[in-house]
């Protein structure tokens, strides 16, 4: 197969659910070529294609997916860290529907929760500031600091911290998840920020990405190939766990209106920055076509060829 019939396949390959091809970029086509063209002779012989196909195009046409349900718990709804009292003005009620909605209609291969948990004395709680060194650079003194507030807490290493009322506390109302949120059988469940003395954005790792959930592990054990993110807040804990998902390989895709956050500038920067970094964001009216094979990203396609380039050097 040579460049030209590359590209014509990847036209036929990358198009959405009523068949309409997605533009491609040249440099990107030439870039994914070069992944599978091993020896570099400008061609793909038998053994080079074989491996095209096992690898890149079967994933493609019949990903796995995995749907991340993140913290959609009372504390960010209606309790002490309701995102609806921050600068965007969201309301995280508002995605319970939407979520519902995709868990009764598509059949996703995993789903999972993510809750935080943490313990009365973690360090992002602003009551806990005192109880905690701070690292001389810190901007703000313990004694002044409110909520929202960034500090810096000392230790090895030295962890940035955004101060937050107490939220999420194990076994308690708030960190409970919305009443009406609908649970399926064999899901997943992620709990994460147990340890006191450093928080956890993402259901992937930690803050300082020292200690890992085991959700990656458990997603590739399933064999998944495709995440969708969805859940609150989009610009912490929602953006810090799509972050990780494309840091781990997985072809990652933001369900917009399935996501409320904090701050719209934030928001609007972490969505640009998972599409620069060869995530999608999408409607939840895209997802079924999507998980189902039949609309198919270039970019995820080429996010797929650049794993595999990584993975085999």
């Amino acid at each position: 197969m040579s460049v030209v019939e590359f590209g014509g396949l990847c036209r036929a390959l990358f198009r959405n659910d009523v068949g309409k091809p997605y533009h491609l970029d040249a440099r990107k086509l030439a870039e994914m070529f070069s992944v599978f063209d091993k020896n570099e002779d400008g061609y793909l012989d038998r053994e080079e294609f074989k491996m095209c196909w096992s690898k890149w195009i079967k994933t493609i046409v019949r990903p796995v997916s995995a749907f991340l349900i993140v913290d959609v718990q009372n504390d960010f709804i209606n309790g002490s860290l309701a995102i609806c009292n921050f600068q965007a003005q969201q309301k995280g009620e508002e995605v319970v529907p939407v979520i519902n909605e995709a868990l009764d209609t598509i059949k996703f291969d995993v789903v999972v929760y993510s809750m935080d948990w943490h313990p009365n004395d973690h360090l992002s709680f602003v009551t806990n500031v005192l109880k905690y060194p701070l690292h001389p650079t810190s901007p703000v003194k313990a004694e002044e600091a409110k909520t929202c507030d960034k500090v810096v807490y000392d230790g090895d290493p030295i962890k940035e911290q955004i101060l937050w009322p107490p939220h999420c506390i194990q076994d308690s109302w708030g960190a409970e998840l919305h009443p009406d949120l609908k649970i399926v059988d064999g899901a997943l469940w992620i709990k994460k920020g147990h340890n006191p003395e450093i928080d956890s954005y993402s259901a992937f790792f930690d803050n300082a990405k020292i200690s890992d959930t085991g959700l990656s592990r458990q997603l590739r054990q399933r064999g998944v190939t495709d995440v969708f993110v969805c859940g609150i807040a989009t610009d912490v804990c929602v953006g810090a766990t799509a972050t990780h998902a494309l840091d781990e390989g997985f072809r990652t895709i933001l369900v917009d209106d399935a996501c409320r956050g904090v701050c719209t500038d934030e928001i609007e920067k972490l969505k640009q920055n998972i599409m620069k970094a060869n995530g999608v964001v999408i409607n939840s009216t895209e997802v079924k076509s999507m998980v189902q094979g039949r609309d198919r990203r270039p970019e995820l396609g080429y996010k797929l060829a650049m794993r595999l380039q990584e993975t085999s050097q």
